[in-house]
Order: C-alpha cells, then structure tokens, then sequence
C-alpha cells in the first residue's frame, strides 16, 4: 500500500513537473523564434511584417522585468494567466484581456512534456534505484525540455535553433560519459558509442554533404549526435533510426497519395528524429530481442 501511494505520488508530480516545465518551453518557443527574425531581418532576410512586430515585445525585455506576455495585445499576463493547462481552459482558449485566440500549442506543449515525464518515468530501462540509474534519468528529463523545444519549433518553423541545439549536445556529452566510464567494458561501450553517431549524424553528415543541404539541414546532423550521445549504443542508434524513416513513410506516404503532399512539401525531420530517439531510449532494447527472437 506504501509503496502504492509513493508511485501514485511520483505521478503526480512528473504531471505537475511536466506542465509546468510544458508552459516554460512554450514560453521559450516564441522568444527563440522573436530572435531568430531579428537575425534574419538584421541579416537582410525577408521576414513576415505581421509576425515580427506581433513578437517584437518579447525582444524589449531584460532578465529582470522578463514577464510573459499576450502575443496579440501586449498585456503583462498575471500569475493566474499562467497556470499551466488549467489557464488556458478557463479561458477557452482565448486571451483574458483581449479575447483573441491563444492558440493550441501551448496546451499542447504542455501535455505533451507531462506525457514525456510520466513515459520515461514508467519505461525507464534502468532501475530508478541506484544513483547511476537515477542520475540518468534526471539528465534525459532536462534532455527531454530541449527535445520537446525541439520537436514544436522545426514542426513549426522548419528549424532546429542552435541556442537549444548545443546545451542539448552538452547535456548528451555529460551522459555519454557517465555511461562509458561506468561500463563493466569501458572501451566497448566507447566503440558502442562512436558507431551511434556514425548512424544517427554521420549517415547525415553524408547526405547533408551530397546534397549541399537540400536534402538534409545541418541542424539534423547536430541533433542527430545529441541522440547518439544520448542513446550512447549502437543498437538503439538504429532502433531510433528505423523508427525515425518508419513513422516518416507513415505520415508521408498518405499525404502523397492524397495529393496534400507533393516532392516539393517541405517535411520538417527534427520531430521524427526525436521521436525515433524517444522509441529508442524506452524500448529499444525490447525491439532489438525481439529482432534476434525472430531471427532464431
């Protein structure tokens, strides 16, 4: 029964963690994206008229009176505005102030971070128990913030922001290394590790090259080694691969033979890489048995 009430309470706070890291990452999502059009109009780039002043109060803000605020109207949100979720419904999705529409994607974000806690928490291939087990586990969460970031910005915007990019990557590296310097093998699981990024950003690396991007942008190349990083084995580097293309063709191959996609679409990679990486890490080891199960 004790043990029963402390899962139960566990939930609880990976929901509540996970909503609430959910509404930060949102939040986060608009001034990356206020910033990258202040670079590319600073850089001459065309950039949408509406969308730029629409964001350019969240460039206005220092450390200290950064305050979330309405994209629409400008108005400084109260703490009440910004419980996650719950905000967002009471409202109907519409800003308290001005009545315009907020959006889905910040409940969506929100939920979707919750989910992530709550999975990895339930999935978590090593026992929670130990202090190595638990010091990965608490890296793949803070992972997992910049991933979600990740995954809504590219889906969204066709880009993977460096400013989240290499905090990932140094995130991985610090994981990569526990995982090596702990193996009862250490120079088999750094061989382990060099051919995960062989297959999650060199195959990348390749086609990025062959293609002078247009195939392939280098942001995947990066993101790509922070999984490898992450997954810190081969196997599971391919699991995640696999996954990746599968779940690709899956949303690909029906929009071309409804006409709604065509060769010219553009399909954001990031949010299939990332979500392959999440397969991998959950369950890849349970793929990779049974692969050889059906093997023998």
């Amino acid at each position: 029964m004790i043990m029963l009430m402390e899962t139960v309470i566990m939930y609880v706070i990976l929901v509540v963690l996970g909503l609430v890291l959910g509404s930060f990452a949102g939040a986060t999502l608009w001034r990356l994206r206020a910033k990258q059009l202040e670079a590319d109009k600073r850089d001459g780039e065309e950039v949408g008229s509406r969308e730029y002043k629409m964001l350019q109060p969240l460039l206005k803000t220092t450390m200290v009176d950064d305050r979330s605020r309405c994209l629409h109207c400008g108005h400084t949100l109260s703490w009440y505005d910004l419980i996650p979720l719950a905000s967002w419904l009471s409202t109907k999705g519409k800003c308290r102030y001005c009545k315009k529409p907020i959006g889905w994607l910040e409940p969506v974000i929100e939920l979707t971070m919750a989910a992530f806690f709550v999975l990895s928490f339930s999935f978590w291939p090593e026992a929670l128990t130990t202090v190595k087990g638990s010091l990965e586990f608490g890296l793949w969460l803070i992972a997992g913030v910049m991933l979600i970031i990740l995954f809504f910005y590219d889906l969204r915007w066709y880009l993977l922001p460096n400013r989240i990019v290499f905090p990932l990557i140094g995130v991985a590296m610090i994981m990569a290394v526990m995982n090596v310097t702990t193996a009862m093998d250490p120079w088999a699981a750094l061989i382990s590790l060099v051919f995960s990024g062989a297959i999650l950003s060199g195959i990348y690396l390749v086609l990025w090259a062959a293609s002078k991007g247009a195939w392939i942008g280098f942001g995947d190349v990066k993101l790509g080694l922070a999984l490898a990083l992450l997954l810190g084995q081969w196997p599971l580097a391919f699991v995640a691969l696999f996954a990746a293309n599968i779940i690709g063709c899956l949303i690909v191959l029906p929009g071309m033979l409804s006409g709604k996609i065509t060769r010219k679409t553009r399909v954001p990679f990031g949010p299939l890489l990332i979500a392959g990486g999440f397969i991998a890490m959950l369950w890849g080891h349970q793929v990779v048995n049974l692969y050889f199960m059906a093997l023998v």
